[in-house]
């Protein structure tokens, strides 16, 4: 039964219904030696409070993403065939373009919200490169298998969940292909290619998307295996003008050090409620010494880079929650690198799915811009008015006040 299943969270909630009613029926029903009776008692009493804990996690973890799978909950997932030293370009000196193409077979993704918006494709990728093997997920644009465009390349934006965290986030609990799919339909937001690729390839801990020989090449899976097999599968445009990475949590530092490591990669990277130095995700493989903190951290990458990027950053966060990170990065940041740092008060929320929901559609919008997908996206009527601008959404988004914006903590 799916962790993440119907089946399996209405199974839940009926044990929770019984182990409620059972005391009420039984309490004073039970035969028996005085021992006998108290044991029966404290186990009713038990069993009640195990069913309460565990319809309390299955709906923490439906609506946050956390745990994908039982492999994932329990500690025994492990993604990753082989680690070989890859070198300090992550190829491992081999010709990428010489690779034979990748050709992938989808089917229809399950679980909730990848049936929306058109739906949610998911393939099981084995990286030449990397040696991980996981499951990515796509989803389409409106106007991918328009006749009219039948010709055209699409951008392509990755998106990397926190950790824990599962890929399906972006799709179940973010709700990005449904609050894209309007905005792309009337040109507002460029027709992008959504990939989400797992991140939580080893059990227990976070791999901080670094290559790490021995352990795991995180970076390589994400930078490498996953968009040769988009560009060798669809239209996709070509790295590193049409290709950007957005990240939440653990996720967005994930996205900036990937596009300040990988400018050849990546054009653009959105990061939300993120952080720069590993140490922020103390599971991740990369906080675990001073050496793999450095050269991970994505503050440093910019700040010791010989040639300034040419990348454009979108860094939103709170006061102690990303915000620092982002103004330490748009405060050493030299043309052509551009930091765009949004502030988000604190009145917004915590760190939660609540906070980062509504900062899809002005991240994506930021994107289409920075991007230079605006002459990509369709001009089409735009559509009537909605209550996107609420204010929860509006604290979220960062678009409150002025004032709020440029505030300081």
């Amino acid at each position: 039964m799916s962790l993440t299943g119907t089946s399996f969270f209405y199974t839940v909630i009926a044990l929770a219904v019984v182990a409620l009613v059972l005391p009420f029926a039984l309490w004073s029903r039970i035969r028996g030696p005085r021992p006998l009776r108290a044991a029966g008692r404290a186990l009713m009493l038990v069993f009640a409070q195990l069913t309460a804990v565990a319809l309390v996690f299955v709906l923490v973890n439906n609506e946050n993403s956390l745990y994908d799978n039982w492999a994932d909950l329990l500690g025994t997932g492990d993604h990753v065939q082989k680690a070989v030293d890859l070198g300090a370009d992550g190829t491992g000196g081999i010709a990428l373009h010489r690779l034979p193409k990748v050709r992938q077979t989808f089917k229809e993704a399950s679980g909730p919200g990848m049936h929306a918006a058109g739906g949610v494709r998911v393939t099981q990728l084995e990286g030449r490169v990397s040696g991980v093997n996981a499951e990515v997920y796509v989803w389409l644009p409106p106007q991918y298998r328009e006749p009219a465009y039948r010709h055209r390349r699409f951008p392509v934006v990755e998106l990397l969940p926190g950790y824990p965290g599962s890929a399906k986030a972006w799709f179940g609990s973010l709700h990005v292909h449904e609050q894209l799919l309007p905005l792309m339909r009337s040109g507002k937001v460029a027709p992008f290619i959504l990939v989400a690729p797992r991140t939580n390839l080893l059990a227990g801990v976070d791999t901080g998307c670094a290559n790490i020989p021995g352990t795991v090449n995180a970076d390589s899976w994400l930078s490498i295996d996953v968009p040769k097999m988009v560009m060798d599968n669809f239209r996709a445009d070509r790295a590193p003008a049409g290709w950007g990475v957005a990240g939440y949590s653990a996720g967005a530092h994930c996205a900036t050090k990937l596009a300040v490591s990988h400018p050849d990669r990546y054009r653009a990277a959105v990061s939300l409620s993120g952080y720069n130095d590993p140490i922020g995700e103390r599971n991740s493989l990369t906080a675990q010494s001073l050496a793999l903190r450095n050269a991970n951290n994505p503050y440093l990458l910019l700040k010791e880079a010989r040639t300034p990027p040419q990348i454009a950053l979108y860094n939103s966060g709170q006061p102690h929650d990303g915000y620092e990170a982002a103004v330490g990065l748009q405060q050493i940041a030299k043309a052509p690198t551009t930091v765009h740092v949004v502030y988000i008060p604190k009145s917004a929320g915590g760190h939660t799915m609540a906070l980062w929901r509504p900062q899809m559609v002005p991240s994506f919008r930021w994107l289409t811009e920075e991007m230079g997908q605006s002459r990509v996206a369709l001009r089409l009527t735009p559509p009537g008015p909605s209550n996107a601008d609420s204010t929860r959404a509006a604290l979220a988004s960062g678009t409150a006040s002025r004032e709020g914006a440029a505030r300081k903590p």
